[in-house]
């Protein structure tokens, strides 16, 4: 039986992935801080919206109005998508904090309740049929809860994904890490990768004229992938995946 393939719209990602990510699966994008992964979920989000899959953004970490501001920089119209209903920020930033949100789709400014969000999220698929989503991020939940209650709320959240048939992805933290130097953890929690049908991890590794950039494809279910270490660029039109420089068979 043929997998389903929906793409990512990450330049240079999908002819490495058979096409695209297993539809209707759960997506781990995991990085240090700065390794691209909000410009990741916004990409694969906007240009789906772009190209008629509609989509839910979910922003518990950082104010959609500045999400807007910095996707304007690879040229992507955030709010004309949003105007056209073919998608839609909900902001769990502000209650996060206690603080009122002026966005059209918000949590109560009650404190964050995980149950509220992922309803609220799952009406917000309903209400735009929608086909992607992107919960960024997992460990900015995890302020509100502890470690063991953190499990749950990942399988629930996995679960309700996969309940309402929208290919997602879920970003996680990790601490900057070189490869064979010691024990490398893909998520914040330990449970992330398990739960996912696929894990990828961003790198963002020194600075200045010495930085680069580079993609891990840890796993992808039911897909051939390669499994060398990827060279990565953000560039003014979002992030783009280059070729190993030598042929794999995969």
């Amino acid at each position: 039986m043929t997998i389903e393939r929906i793409k990512s719209y990450i330049t240079g990602l999908d002819e490495l992935i058979q096409g695209g990510f297993p539809k209707q699966r759960t997506m781990l994008v995991s990085g240090s801080a700065g390794s691209g992964k909000t410009i990741f979920g916004m990409q694969y989000i906007y240009h789906g919206a772009k190209n008629g899959e509609p989509g839910v953004f979910i922003t518990v970490d950082e104010r959609p109005e500045l999400i807007r501001q910095d996707m304007a920089n690879f040229g992507w119209d955030v709010e004309e998508m949003e105007e056209e209903g073919m998608m839609a920020i909900l902001d769990a930033s502000a209650t996060k904090v206690g603080f009122p949100s002026d966005e059209k789709y918000s949590l109560p400014q009650v404190g964050l309740d995980v149950d509220e969000l992922i309803l609220k999220a799952m009406k917000l698929v309903d209400k735009l049929n929608a086909k992607r989503l992107v919960l960024d991020s997992i460990p900015g939940i995890g302020m509100q809860a502890g470690e063991q209650e953190m499990r749950s709320v990942i399988l629930r959240m996995n679960y309700m994904f996969a309940k309402e048939k929208v290919t997602a992805i879920m970003t996680s933290e990790i601490p900057e890490q070189g490869f064979g130097k010691g024990p490398t953890s893909f998520s914040k929690y330990g449970v992330e990768e398990y739960v996912a049908d696929g894990v990828i991890t961003l790198h963002y590794l020194g600075a200045g004229s010495g930085s680069n950039r580079s993609m891990f494809i840890r796993k992808m279910r039911g897909t051939a992938h390669v499994e060398d270490v990827l060279p990565m660029e953000i560039t003014d039109e979002g992030i783009i995946v280059k070729q190993p420089e030598k042929g794999y068979n995969y």
